[in-house]
């Protein structure tokens, strides 16, 4: 089947009006080939550098371009600017958008990501802030230079002017009387200074002196520091606390018996304290001394053997202890 010239015509030009329709909203930043075409909206109150097409970024990354722009009334309170998200992000609603331009002049909106859990939508407007640029700060940092330059010219004009004056033949032997005095001033100046660095060079001949000391010690106070650490390691090691925790328990219970010693509640604090009990017991060893006297004297009293005869002991009792000598006493024959 053959195709005849017009119909190739045709279907060219339809072909070069499609890519010329693409093509156009392409340069104007939307793109009908992609199926992210959301559309949302920031209020600037200047757009300096901005144009169609110029890229919108959110941390680097272009996610769109501007569509348009155009005033938002006529008295131009704001111009109004279409962007074209190319890429499906979520974009918080309390984000804020703002123009960064570069040195040459060319602007980008930045879209700062704010923390909102509400999300823009088709149509939506986003909150906007003005930034210096690049170039408004560059201006804003040499402003201030300048006009220090300018301070320091117009400060050497007037020494230049002073300086001047010194060489006017009117003045010319005053400055050449200051010069003198400097001059002497200097002299003695370095009199003085001849003399500070004579000591100075003593204080320094002694400090190498005491350092030379220093060396040949060396090894010495190395020996006693080392000594030292060791001696400090073995008294921090020791249980300081617990000895005097144990020391102060000693103390206590030690307290504790002599409180009971001093008191009248036990044995102890009775025979101290108690004159009563100290006679009973004086009393006790009196009587238990005639016992023993007397079972010692008259032993058949109390043992009675009849193995060989013997009668039974009818002696009074002993009403007292025998005097010392009475243990040498002979015992009586059966």
């Amino acid at each position: 089947m053959k195709v005849s010239n017009e119909t190739k015509v045709g279907a060219l030009a339809a072909v070069s009006i499609t890519l010329l329709i693409l093509g156009f909203n392409f340069l104007k930043g939307k793109n009908l080939l992609s199926k992210a075409n959301t559309e949302i909206y920031a209020v600037f109150q200047k757009v300096d550098g901005l144009n169609i097409a110029n890229p919108v970024t959110i941390n680097g990354l272009q996610i769109g371009k501007v569509y348009e722009m155009h005033e938002k009334n006529r008295g131009l309170d704001g111009i109004v600017v279409a962007i074209n998200l190319q890429k499906d992000i979520d974009i918080p609603k309390n984000s804020v958008a703002s123009i960064n331009a570069d040195l040459l002049g060319a602007a980008t909106i930045t879209i700062t990501k704010g923390n909102s859990a509400d999300l823009m939508h088709n149509g939506d407007t986003l909150l906007t802030e003005t930034t210096s640029g690049l170039v408004e700060g560059l201006k804003a940092q040499l402003n201030p230079a300048l006009n220090s330059v300018n301070g320091a010219v117009l400060s050497l004009d007037s020494l230049l002017k002073v300086v001047g004056g010194y060489f006017d033949p009117a003045t010319k032997n005053n400055f050449h009387a200051i010069i003198g005095n400097l001059a002497k001033s200097s002299v003695e100046l370095q009199k003085l200074l001849d003399a500070q660095t004579g000591t100075l060079a003593k204080a320094l001949g002694n400090v190498n002196v005491f350092t030379a000391n220093l060396a040949k010690n060396n090894s010495t106070i190395d020996t006693t520091l080392a000594n030292l650490s060791k001696a400090s390691g073995k008294f921090a090691n020791i249980k300081i606390d617990e000895t005097l925790n144990s020391l102060q328990n000693a103390v206590n219970e030690l307290k504790g018996v002599l409180a009971k010693a001093n008191s009248r509640d036990g044995s102890i604090g009775l025979l101290l304290n108690d004159p009563k009990l100290y006679k009973n017991l004086e009393s006790t060893s009196y009587k238990l001394n005639i016992l023993l006297d007397d079972f010692r004297t008259h032993p058949k009293r109390y043992v009675n053997v009849s193995v060989f005869g013997g009668k039974k002991d009818k002696t009074g009792a002993l009403t007292s202890p025998l005097s010392d000598d009475s243990a040498s006493t002979t015992l009586p024959k059966k």
